[in-house]
């Protein structure tokens, strides 16, 4: 069914001017072929294809008169829209040529508008007029209102005072808003000096309302209505100021005033001058105490009034009673301090430490039963900071420390005093040598650290370390002493009288304060003994004991000088005053308590070694000492050639032969002292040996 040449001389050029009818004619003729060939594939399918005709055909029908009712309905449209355009073309240009009329009627009558800007300023100056006119009544009274208000004032009528005050600034302000805003700049001048008696009510009113703040505190119980009246004066002058603030267009003189501010300097001023700017006082003892003790009840006292009655007189806004707590707290932390600039002595810093750190948070003071819950001072910090407290407990230390070393030293003295006595030191109830000297230094230590246990661990821990320290350094200081007395004892052996007991009772009271060092440290887990300490004890034992030997020695030395002679071998005298010496020192020496004592025992090394000496010298076959010595030395391995040298001069059969048989299996068996060895024989000194005396070509005497 194709289209006839008519149908394409007219569709040509529809195509040429619209290509998407085209493409939609070619897409609407391939689907409908499409179709029929799928519709009538078979023959039998044919008979039908007058009615599949005759139903395309109603349809096209019903399709064609849709679009030519739509077309019809768009050139409707279209044709109105046209006629309203051209309507409102016609009304623009009539409008245009009434415009251009106005104009030149405006251009025309010009001239004539001149004389208006007369009537504008006459205008202007009408209003001004009228203005001034209304409030001529209120200018005229100013001064008569000036002359009232400070009547007013002097009669503590604050309220009506500062309401006439009010009225008065509120008359100044509007007139110099309206020279403001018109630009009469000049005109301000005069405005301000016609209300000058302003400025003097300002600040009439201004020094009652401080000094009412400044005795608020005495106030609040004789005539709160007074406080009050402050109060409000101090919130109407606070909302005027924010109103003014808000608007932010013109701000009169004198504004803002801040007085609410103002309110809170003052009244953080008042407390500060109160209690903490006082002519210098004694800050040594009881006058520090006495002033401590003012402030912590001074302060109790005002935070109570502040809480029971100061509160219920302003504003819940005002947290008067933390900001009166802020500044109690503030003002005291610097005070502290001032003091804390001067020398103060150790009495006076315990004080200060107690009272900062002990007492203000207890219920005595800022815990007490009448403040809690509403006062806290936790939230402020520390009155002292930590820094502050580890310096004032390090300046405390120092005092006591120059305190704890005067008092060792003149102890000291006092113990060395005793040493010249023409009696002996006293004794135990066991009969041990001993001197008043560990009581004293101990009690003194042990107090000093118990007194400072009860500020804080720190300060504690602080003045233990330092008691340990001064007793090494008293340790030092007594060995001295007892050197330096046994040189003059020396000199004199007479002096002092009772050297060796005093030298057993340092003895004794050097092992009672070692066994007491322990117990200073009131916790036992801090009770362990520095090593320096236990060196210094151990120094001052050895010092004592060496005093002691030497003691010994001296009258020992004269015996043993006369041994190998031909007296010691004739007789048994020298041996027994060599006993008697030695039963004599024995005696003295059961003064001592262990384990001093235990040189003297039978199972102590020192003893064993002189049995094994004995052994060696009573040896009947001088061939054997080879191996008897082998053994000595590997069990006394501190021993030198020089002592075996002596000792063979001792047995006096020991030909040369054996002698150096001897020292040589010495150089081939070099010992080694062990760590725990206790030295014995490096400590005798071994006199060197007489040469004999000889004349040349003779025979040696």
């Amino acid at each position: 069914m194709g289209l006839s040449a008519e149908d394409e001389r007219a569709a040509s050029p529809r195509d040429q001017e619209w290509p998407e009818a085209e493409k939609a004619e070619k897409l609407a003729r391939g689907a409908a072929l499409k179709w029929a060939s799928g519709v009538f594939y078979r023959p039998e399918k044919l008979e039908g294809l007058g009615q599949y005709r005759s139903r395309e055909t109603q349809r096209n029908s019903s399709i064609q008169s849709r679009l030519k009712s739509t077309v019809q309905s768009y050139l409707e449209g279209v044709s109105a829209g046209l006629e309203q355009l051209r309507s409102a073309a016609q009304e623009v240009q009539s409008l245009c040529q009434d415009l251009g009329a106005a104009r030149w009627a405006l251009l025309n009558t010009a001239d004539r508008f001149q004389g208006l800007q007369q009537m504008r300023a006459l205008m202007a100056e009408h209003v001004q007029l009228a203005s001034v006119v209304q409030v001529l009544p209120q200018l005229f009274s100013v001064q008569e209102v000036f002359s009232h208000t400070l009547q007013l004032l002097h009669g503590q009528q604050l309220l009506e005072a500062h309401a006439e005050l009010m009225m008065m600034e509120h008359l100044r302000d509007d007139i110099l808003s309206q020279l403001h805003l018109r630009g009469f700049s000049s005109a301000q001048t005069t405005v301000l000096s016609y209300f000058s008696g302003l400025q003097e009510l300002n600040e009439t009113l201004a020094k009652q309302l401080w000094d009412i703040v400044g005795s608020s505190l005495h106030l609040v119980h004789e005539d709160p209505v007074l406080f009050v009246s402050a109060i409000r004066i101090i919130e109407r002058e606070e909302k005027i100021d924010d109103t003014l603030l808000l608007e932010a267009t013109f701000l009169p003189p004198g504004r803002p005033k801040g007085w609410r501010q103002k309110f809170y300097h003052v009244l953080q001023e008042t407390i500060t001058g109160s209690h903490f700017q006082a002519p210098r006082m004694d800050m040594e003892g009881s006058g520090l105490a006495r002033h401590l003790a003012a402030l912590q009840k001074g302060i109790v006292s005002e935070l109570r009034v502040v809480k029971e009655l100061m509160v219920q007189c302003v504003p819940s806004h005002y947290k008067i009673l933390s900001v009166c707590t802020a500044t109690f707290h503030q003002a005291l932390s610097s005070h502290l301090q001032d003091i804390l600039r001067e020398d103060l002595d150790k009495q006076a810093l315990f004080l200060l430490l107690e009272w900062a750190l002990c007492v203000y948070n207890s219920p005595e003071m800022m815990g007490h039963p009448d403040l809690l819950p509403e006062v806290d001072v936790s939230a402020l910090g520390p009155l002292m900071s930590p820094e502050l407290t580890d310096q004032t407990e390090r300046k405390y230390v120092m005092k006591v420390k120059a305190s704890v070393l005067e008092w060792m030293q003149r102890t000291l003295e006092v113990e060395f005093k005793e040493w010249f006595r023409e009696e002996e030191p006293e004794t135990d109830h066991q009969g041990f040598f001993q001197s008043a000297l560990p009581i004293i230094v101990m009690q003194m230590l042990k107090e000093n650290i118990q007194v400072a246990s009860l500020i804080t661990e720190s300060l504690q821990q602080k003045v233990y370390n330092m008691a340990l320290e001064e007793l090494e350094a008293f340790l030092g200081r007594l060995r001295e002493a007892i050197v330096q007395c046994g040189k003059e004892h020396q000199k004199d052996r007479s002096i002092p009288k009772y050297y060796m007991s005093y030298l057993l009772a340092t003895l004794n009271n050097n092992l009672a304060l070692s066994s007491s060092v322990s117990s200073l440290h009131p916790n036992t887990a801090s009770r362990e003994v520095p090593l320096s300490l236990r060196a210094a004890f151990d120094r001052t034992q050895k010092k004592a004991c060496q005093l002691l030997l030497e003691e010994l020695l001296l009258d020992l030395q004269p015996l043993c000088l006369q041994l190998h002679s031909r007296k010691w071998l004739l007789g048994s005298q020298l041996v027994s005053s060599m006993c008697e010496v030695i039963d004599k020192y024995a005696k003295d020496f059961s003064h001592v308590r262990r384990p001093i004592f235990m040189g003297l025992d039978q199972n102590q090394q020192s003893l064993e070694a002189v049995f094994a000496l004995q052994e060696l010298i009573c040896l009947k076959d001088p061939a054997l000492l080879s191996l008897e010595v082998l053994g000595f030395i590997t069990k006394y391995p501190d021993v030198s050639d020089e002592h075996i040298s002596t000792l063979l001069d001792i047995r006096g059969d020991v030909s040369k032969e054996v002698r150096h048989m001897v020292l040589d299996m010495m150089a081939q068996h070099p010992q080694v002292v062990p760590e725990s060895y206790r030295p014995i024989f490096s400590t005798i000194l071994v006199p060197m040996q007489e040469l004999p005396f000889c004349l040349r070509k003779g025979k040696c005497a």
